[in-house]
C-alpha cells in the first residue's frame, strides 16, 4: 500500500534528481563559470552529507541493528554495511571511464573552445550523451539514499535532499553544455540533462520493490548503514575534489564547515 510517507519519499528524490535541469539552465544563462558559487555549494553540500551520515544515519541504523542482533554482532555488522556501501558506489564509479565521469570538471569556458575546434561535434556529443549516462548510474544509489532517509524521517529525508540537489546542479552542466556545442539545440541539451535526473526517482522505485516487501528493523539497519557509506564517499571522492578544482579551495571548505553546521543545528531543532 502506497502511504504518504511514500509518496513523500517519492517527491524528494525526484526534487533532487532532476536539478540537473538547474545546472543545464544555468550553463545557458551565463558564459562564464561561477566558480565561488560552486565551490561553496559543493562544499556545503558534503558538509551536510558527510555530518548526517556520521552523526545521524550510522548511528541510527546501528541502533536499530543492535536491537535486533545484541550489541557486538549489531556493532559488527553495521561497520560492515557502512563499509559495503563505500565499496559499491566505488566500483560505480570506478567502471565509469573519468572522460565520462560526471564529476570530471566541465568549465562552460572549455567547452566553447572545445566547440570552435574541427571535427569537434561527434566528440562533444558523445561526452555529454556518456555523461548523461554516467550520471543516470550514479544518481541510482542517491535516489535509494534518499528514499530510504525520507522514509525513516522525513526531515532527514529533506537535508538529503536538498544536498544532493545541489551536487547535481554541476552535472546538469556537464551533459547540456557539450550536447549544446555539439548540436546547436539548447532544447536537446536541456532535456538530456533534465532527463538523466530521473535516475534518481528510478532508484528509489526499483528499492521501494524490490525491499519493501521485505523491510524489517534488520534489512533497514543494514540498508541505512550502507547509506551512510554511500554519501561520505560521495562527499570525500567526488564532490571536495570537485570544489576544489574550481580553484576555490578556502571557499569549500567553509562551505563544508557551513554545511555541517547547518544539518547540526536542523538536528537539534528537531530533537
Amino acid at each position: 500500500m502506497i502511504t504518504e510517507t511514500v509518496l513523500f519519499a517519492f517527491g524528494l528524490t525526484l526534487f533532487a534528481g532532476l536539478a540537473t535541469g538547474i545546472g543545464s539552465v544555468l550553463a545557458f544563462l551565463t558564459k562564464t563559470t561561477n566558480t565561488k558559487f560552486l565551490s561553496i555549494a559543493l562544499g556545503f553540500s558534503a558538509g551536510v552529507m558527510i555530518y548526517v551520515s556520521m552523526v545521524e544515519i550510522f548511528f541510527k541504523a546501528k541502533d536499530a541493528l543492535v536491537a535486533e542482533m545484541g550489541l557486538r554482532m549489531g556493532s559488527w555488522i553495521t561497520v560492515i554495511s557502512f563499509f559495503g556501501g563505500i565499496v559499491f558506489i566505488a566500483l560505480i564509479d570506478k567502471l565509469i571511464p573519468s572522460v565520462e565521469n560526471p564529476h570530471e570538471i566541465r568549465m562552460i569556458e572549455e567547452m566553447n573552445e572545445e566547440a570552435k575546434k574541427k571535427h569537434k561535434n561527434k566528440k562533444l556529443m558523445k561526452m555529454g550523451m556518456f555523461t548523461a549516462l554516467a550520471i543516470a548510474i550514479h544518481n541510482f544509489p542517491e535516489g535509494l539514499a534518499t528514499f530510504t532517509a525520507a522514509l525513516t524521517d522525513p526531515n532527514l529525508g529533506i537535508a538529503i535532499a536538498v544536498a544532493i540537489a545541489i551536487h547535481n546542479i554541476p552535472e546538469g552542466i556537464a551533459v547540456s553544455v557539450p550536447i549544446y556545442y555539439a548540436t546547436g539545440n539548447k532544447k536537446k541539451a536541456f532535456w538530456n540533462s533534465f532527463l538523466s535526473g530521473l535516475a534518481e526517482p528510478v532508484g528509489a522505485l526499483i528499492g521501494y520493490l524490490i525491499l519493501m516487501p521485505f523491510l524489517n528493523e534488520t534489512i533497514f539497519g543494514i540498508l541505512f548503514a550502507g547509506v551512510a557509506g554511500i554519501m561520505v564517499f560521495i562527499s570525500i571522492d567526488e564532490l571536495l575534489p570537485a570544489a576544489r578544482e574550481y580553484g576555490e579551495h578556502h571557499l569549500s571548505i567553509y562551505g563544508l564547515v557551513f554545511g555541517m553546521a547547518v544539518m547540526a543545528v536542523s538536528l537539534l531543532m528537531f530533537i
